[in-house]
């Protein structure tokens, strides 16, 4: 039983209420009574208008599915279904001329393109790594991924001849985007430092940079640099200078390694990728981010049998090259990613004894300990809040978290529009009103970025009986999705974002194909992204290069001028025009997708991971969060639903799938197996609910039945 304090109508979880009031509070000059006050009276006001959304996306729901119902054997008439969607005001009228009017916005989301990490706040390790991979090592991302082959490549000697393919690739992309007038980076002798310039000597001969103004300043003697500071597209390279390192031995300019700004700003998720259902879970994910609020976030762990520290790295310290003081942001800037309207969590509860809308907790508690920043101004130069808003549904619900944090601002004595909000667009709804979504939140704006796993996911839900869907791997060629990348990115540029606001894309999820990303992300960029997701600290250095071979910037310009997208195109349903998959096509599709939804599931109700690489059916690694599990299970439901499959077929290719990944985590002591008793694996049991329950579960989301059991499962084991 959770213990719980009574404090100003609300009953508060004893650890939540103690982690408040000693850990949050002091330092940012309110006081505990009247934070307590002030999020009971934010609570009474907000809670009633998020349960009247969350009843208005149920009506919405039934009227479409009855729609559907309705016309089931007609061909979908394009007008008729948007006038349709009109008069049940799914769809709104377009306001006209727009423009984003966000103050205060730090250069890392205006000025910068870059990679951008999401990593689980509540894991502290994960948060640090993220955090710190502002600059990460490109000899070490380059070394240890698939991007360079060797025969030695997965040997843990060194390779000394991998070690210099790692240089030779590093020089090869200087001479393309940093280039040297006259001469190649490849066997120079030296650098230092003359008159200003950058002076690089090769065969007794000195040469220049083309373009002298990408030299930006040293560390060490003018004549002997400790590290030579570069500077392309407003991302940074440190050339570090060091003969008596070990990876210097064979360069006889003495470079030991280029370290390349990397993760420009990195989503603390208190979201798809944690797994918090409890008071107990909340405060861990409160309190990592409060400790990189604070700046005084750190983990000790073992490794190699030694005891190591991390915390945050501190700012990086140079000399400019008119000899002047050059600091440069050590860290990624840290944003914060809330849950959605939807959910509740019994931290709090009510004074009706409901609990409290976490979307909303979240709002109040993670401004409150991003006061601590404010003052510092260490994370946001600029001295603003990064809140990212997941799962909205619409503009009303935009203009809902307006209001959310106007009284957050309010209530916690901040100035108005210092929260700045980021728009996930990964629901129907939104994707088709996303420039009235914009609107309603224009002073806070500073981030719109495609979802495309969720938004599949509320795709196939929204439309569950319009018919059976297309495969999987086939909604990647669809007719919405493209329409939907690509008007994510007209109506941003449309609303002034470029130069002033990030327009993101999605997570690359194979973290060990770092070659296939290099090939394939820069994508991203040439669709008219200013960010993109990566999985790892690795990734984020390997991607960044992208945004040294394009000028975004540049790019987005071009993109303004094309053609918009259709909203006919966004709205056309992926069905199946002739779903006659043949008995063996359907049974695979099926197993690949139950494979992957077990081998997430597991982990998430029996060990609380809420993200990780799980391997799909070939073994393959792939990073998977709830977002993937949404597509899955709400896939199978409606082939379940529409007769393409059965409920018994699905159970049997369940059960023999919980064998496959039962056997993929045989090394993990913590693992319990399902396939010893699939009536008492509370995993198993989940991961069939989410399927045969599909249909009825709230826009097709994973996290009540998740968070149901996840909830069972801590109460037996504690």
């Amino acid at each position: 039983m959770t213990e719980r304090i009574n404090v100003a109508g609300l009953k508060v979880a004893a650890e939540l209420y103690s982690f408040i009031d000693q850990e949050v509070v002091p330092g940012t000059g309110l006081k505990p009574e009247h934070f307590w006050d002030q999020l009971s009276c934010f609570l009474k006001d907000m809670t009633p208008r998020n349960r009247e959304l969350l009843e208005k996306r149920d009506f919405l729901q039934s009227q479409i599915s009855d729609w559907h119902v309705k016309h089931r054997h007609e061909d979908l008439n394009d007008k008729d279904y948007a006038a349709f969607l009109t008069s049940i005001g799914y769809l709104v009228q377009d306001g006209g001329e727009l423009r984003v009017n966000t103050k205060n916005v730090d250069s890392e989301i205006a000025n910068v393109a870059g990679p951008q990490l999401v990593v689980p706040v509540m894991n502290a390790r994960y948060t640090l790594n993220a955090a710190n991979a502002r600059w990460v090592s490109l000899y070490d991302s380059l070394y240890g991924t698939n991007l360079i082959e060797s025969e030695e490549g997965g040997s843990e000697r060194y390779d000394p001849n991998r070690g210099q393919e790692v240089i030779k690739y590093v020089r090869e992309f200087f001479d393309k985007y940093i280039p040297i007038n006259g001469t190649s980076w490849k066997n120079i002798a030296s650098l230092k430092i003359k008159e200003n310039k950058l002076i690089i000597t090769k065969d007794n001969n000195e040469y220049n940079l083309v373009d002298e103004n990408k030299f930006i300043g040293h560390r060490g003697d003018v004549n002997k640099p400790e590290a030579i500071i570069l500077k392309n597209n407003n991302l940074h390279f440190e050339i570090i200078i060091n003969p008596r390192a070990f990876s210097a031995a064979h360069d006889i300019a003495g470079i030991s390694d280029v370290i390349a700004e990397s993760a420009i700003s990195t989503i603390c998720d208190n979201e798809d990728s944690v797994a918090a259902v409890d008071a107990e879970d909340k405060v861990v994910c409160y309190r990592n981010w409060l400790g990189l609020m604070k700046g005084d976030l750190k983990i000790q762990f073992e490794k190699n049998g030694k005891i190591l520290e991390r915390k945050l790295n501190p700012d990086r310290s140079f000399i400019s090259k008119d000899g002047k003081g050059l600091k440069l942001h050590g860290r990624s800037l840290l944003l914060i990613r809330n849950v959605g309207h939807l959910m509740t969590n019994p931290s709090i509860l009510l004074n009706d004894g409901s609990e409290v809308p976490e979307g909303i907790m979240d709002a109040f508690i993670t401004t409150a300990a991003a006061l601590h920043d404010l003052k510092k101004k260490k994370n946001s130069k600029s001295g603003s809040i990064y809140i990212v808003k997941p799962k909205m549904h619409g503009p009303d619900e935009t203009a809902f978290t307006n209001l959310i944090f106007n009284k957050v601002e309010e209530l916690l004595g901040i100035k108005q529009y210092t929260c700045k909000i980021g728009i996930m667009d990964e629901e129907r709804r939104t994707s088709a009103n996303l420039k009235e979504c914009i609107r309603s939140l224009k002073n806070r704006v500073f981030f719109i970025n495609t979802g495309f796993l969720d938004r599949t996911g509320d795709e196939m839900h929204t439309s569950m009986e319009a018919g059976p869907m297309i495969k999987k791997g086939d909604m990647k060629s669809s007719t919405w999705i493209s329409a939907y990348e690509n008007n994510n990115v007209d109506v941003g540029l449309a609303c002034g974002f470029s130069g002033k606001a990030q327009i993101g894309k999605g997570m690359w999820a194979a973290p060990d194909k770092m070659k296939q990303m290099i090939t394939e992300k820069i994508g991203h960029l040439k669709a008219g992204a200013n960010c993109a997701w990566v999985p790892s600290p690795t990734a984020a250095s390997l991607h960044a290069l992208h945004y040294h071979q394009i000028d975004i910037f540049a790019e987005q310009k071009k993109i303004s001028d094309r053609e918009k997208a259709k909203l006919d195109d966004l709205l056309t349903i992926p069905i199946a025009d002739r779903p006659n998959w043949s008995v063996d096509e359907i049974n695979a599709e099926i197993s690949n997708s139950a494979q992957t939804l077990l081998g997430y599931v597991v982990r998430w109700i029996d060990q609380g991971i809420g993200c990780s690489k799980v391997p799909d059916i070939n073994n393959v690694g792939l990073m998977e969060d709830r977002a993937t599990l949404r597509i899955s299970s709400q896939h199978i439901a409606n082939w379940i639903h529409h007769g393409i499959t059965t409920k018994i077929q699905v159970t049997e290719i369940m059960k023999e799938m919980a064998k496959v990944v039962d056997k993929q985590n045989e090394g993990d002591k913590n693992y319990t197996k399902m396939s010893d008793d699939y009536e008492k694996s509370l995993a198993f049991k989940t991961a069939c609910d989410l399927i045969f329950k599909g249909t009825e579960q709230p826009s097709g989301y994973t996290e009540p039945l998740l968070h149901l059991n996840r909830l069972e499962k801590k109460s037996i084991q504690n």
